[in-house]
């Protein structure tokens, strides 16, 4: 057992890894009053560990260090990529800008006190990761100085100390997160019952799917196909699942003349709705017992999208309905309700929801695959490939004029935008980067484990030293990089912007990338708008965090 602690050889490095990373998330566990540090005790129990002595080999420290983040960030791409540009879209631009706002004036408050305090930049740029809970900022800062030519003093020192000023700023910034919140609520005077009557008045819900029914009143419908009467603008929006006559329930035919009195169930947007009664009649209630026990012949499904070749193919160009007298009523795609418009592109992982003919239903089925057990099986070769092409990415040197060395996006910027990239592009290319939400979270957590053990291991011989030397400043310099921004922002959105404060919590929980101000908003205020207003933000301020640690180690150089 000794010489597993002592040992510097393959076996001691993983027990050592698997000895900092179990104690680390058991103790990510316990929580004070609803908040936890989570997989940061990792971190924690690395510099307590290597303070004590325990050393793993540098070269494989290097390595455990880069690959962990690689996997981080390449999960973190993947999972935010579909939703990347589409959150730049409507009630996400102003959040987007929040959150630039709130990058941009982390930088400038870390710079302001490297001026006033001549503390080191590289330090600075550890100690704001640490107070906006950033760790793949860490990382990116951590392998840019890693490339850099030359050995000074100054870049030494920051190579060093990094790490410690990260864990020595990380805590308090998370509760400071907290802390502006309930600041906030109270500047503010939010009463939370009448915010959310707010929130769900301005709420943009105008193209999320409805079903309704109608019963056929127009005069000037009767004797007229279905195919015939919408225009075709309004029938990608207008799907009409089922029809019922005399009682009896039934797929309608394109061609079938309507009578009066027929009913129609429907499945249309908010946006519509209203549409729709004007051109087929009264509205009348939905009652989905009465549309089942009417006909026996009539059946809905849910399939699962499993083939691949099913990737980057809309529901226009399969022509489901006309092909098969099958209905596609909606798309469920990671948990969220899609209309099945013609145009929507299918990607492996989709689930859909038809409607019709047991016959047709089936061979659906075979035409999409429908083996949801698949889904369990990760497709790694665009993971790999898309990994290796990251890196290639982040090695290439982008000069600017004003920078003495050539930026590099590195092992952290470079799989990100890669990840991102595939994540949106890939359906439409018809690559298959489909993981289950399960997979992506262990590659994701597996990564960040493994980097935070070896920041922790590497930051541990000098972690009090640094403190002893003056590195309790670090916490007072975190505290201002915390507050400052995320106050003036939250001032910016209330005040200029009129946004209401589940859109600051998401966003403040966003910009600063923290999943435990995510966790406590939605805990103490109750609204699930706060995590989508989260993802509105995130993919852009973790690109723009990356980068902006990457831009102050190279001012420094």
């Amino acid at each position: 057992m000794l010489s597993l602690l002592t040992n510097r050889d393959t076996a001691s490095a993983i027990f050592i890894l698997a000895i900092v990373i179990g104690s680390g998330l058991f103790l990510g566990k316990f929580k004070v009053k609803g908040v936890s540090l989570g997989t940061t005790w990792i971190l924690f129990m690395g510099i307590l560990l290597g303070h004590l002595g325990l050393r793993v080999h540098p070269i494989m420290l290097s390595f455990i260090k880069d690959f962990g983040l690689i996997l981080f960030v390449f999960a973190i791409g993947l999972q935010v990529g579909p939703g990347f540009f589409q959150s730049f879209r409507k009630d996400g631009l102003p959040m987007n800008l929040c959150a630039l706002l709130l990058v941009l004036l982390a930088v400038g408050t870390s710079y302001i006190l490297h001026v006033i305090t001549g503390e080191n930049m590289g330090i600075m740029t550890g100690i704001m990761s640490g107070a906006v809970t950033n760790t793949p900022g860490l990382g990116a800062a951590q392998q840019t100085l890693s490339g850099a030519t030359g050995a000074s003093p100054e870049v030494a020192s920051a190579a060093s100390g990094i790490a410690s000023a990260y864990a020595v700023a990380y805590p308090l910034g998370v509760l400071g997160a907290i802390a502006v919140i309930l600041l906030s609520k109270a500047l503010f005077k939010v009463d939370i019952k009448k915010e959310k009557e707010i929130a769900e008045h301005s709420e943009d819900d105008s193209h999320n799917a409805f079903r309704m029914a109608c019963k056929v009143e127009n005069p000037a419908l009767f004797g007229k196909s279905l195919r015939s009467i919408a225009s075709d603008e309004d029938s990608e929006h207008i799907v009409i699942t089922r029809m019922m006559r005399n009682g009896e329930a039934f797929f309608p035919d394109p061609e079938l003349p309507l009578e009066k009195d027929d009913k129609l169930l429907i499945v249309t947007d908010n946006l519509h709705k209203d549409k729709v009664g004007i051109i087929f009649g009264g509205e009348i209630p939905v009652d989905m017992n009465e549309w089942k026990a009417a006909n026996t012949t009539l059946i809905s499904s849910r399939l699962s999208v499993t083939k691949s070749s099913m990737t980057g193919k809309s529901l226009r160009r399969l022509d489901i309905r006309r092909k098969y007298g099958v209905t596609v009523t909606r798309i469920v795609r990671a948990g969220v309700d899609l209309q099945a418009t013609p145009e929507l592109i299918l990607q492996v992982g989709d689930s859909m929801k038809v409607v019709g003919v047991q016959e047709g239903i089936e061979r659906v089925a075979k035409l999409v695959g429908n083996e949801p057990e698949s889904l369990h099986k990760p497709n790694l070769i665009p993971i790999f490939f898309g990994i290796a092409l990251g890196v290639a990415l982040g090695m290439l040197p982008i000069h600017f004029p004003s920078m003495p060395q050539p930026l590099k996006l590195g092992l952290a910027g470079g799989p990100l935008i890669v990840a991102i990239l595939l994540g949106y592009f890939g359906p439409k290319l018809r690559i298959t980067t489909y993981t289950a939400l399960s997979a992506n979270l262990m590659i994701r957590e597996m990564g960040i484990s493994l980097f935070m053990c070896a920041v922790g291991l590497g930051a541990g011989k000098t972690f009090v030293s640094s403190l002893v030397s003056g590195g309790y400043m670090w916490v007072l310099y975190g505290a201002i990089i915390t507050l400052v921004p995320m106050l003036l922002v939250s001032l910016f959105a209330r005040i200029v912007l009129k946004m209401d404060f589940f859109k600051i919590c998401g966003m403040l929980s966003g910009g600063t990338t923290d999943p435990a101000l995510l966790s406590f908003s939605e805990q103490m205020y109750g609204s699930g708008r706060i995590a989508v207003n989260y993802a509105t933000v995130y993919p852009l301020t973790m690109f723009l965090r990356v980068v902006a640690a990457q831009v102050m180690i190279m001012i420094m150089l």
